[in-house]
């Protein structure tokens, strides 16, 4: 009697079938409860960073708005005397503004472009458990053969 009969021996397919489903089940849901965790962890990072986000942002574009017109003021001091000189002032710190955001939003997509957003540890414990699961499957097909 080869090794997997003998371990079986006294129980139905019936009760084999029901414990094989019960322990998907589990396997099922315990991944599923550890994806739920690492989300609800993003989600509590989400919730404190949000709102200190926000008072950063309204204290750079502040700080942005008075740098910028500092900027001004100086290159249009360069045009003393012109009576456009707060027009070239304005559109010269304009110019150099959107070619910085361009350069900024070229590494910001690059950045973007090369991080997974998926979990990374749920996945690298599916990848295994895949793993396990055809390595099970071979190593009983081979003890029932």
């Amino acid at each position: 009697m080869n090794e997997v009969s003998a371990a079986n021996h006294g129980r139905d397919l019936g009760t084999i079938v029901s414990e094989l489903r019960e322990q998907l089940k589990q396997f099922i849901n315990t991944r599923i409860d550890v994806l739920k965790s690492e989300l609800n962890e993003t989600v509590g990072a989400i919730r404190v960073a949000i709102p200190l986000g926000i008072a950063a942002l309204v204290f750079v574009l502040t700080a942005f708005l008075l740098f910028s017109a500092a900027v001004v003021t100086l290159v249009a001091s360069a045009f003393t005397g012109n009576p456009y000189a707060w027009f070239f002032g304005l559109i010269i710190v304009a110019v150099l503004w959107v070619i910085l955001a361009g350069i900024a939003a070229f590494f910001a997509y690059n950045a973007f472009r090369s991080k997974s957003v998926f979990p990374k540890r749920t996945l690298e414990v599916l990848k295994a458990d895949k793993t396990w699961i055809q390595s099970e499957a071979r190593t009983t097909y081979e003890r029932a053969a």
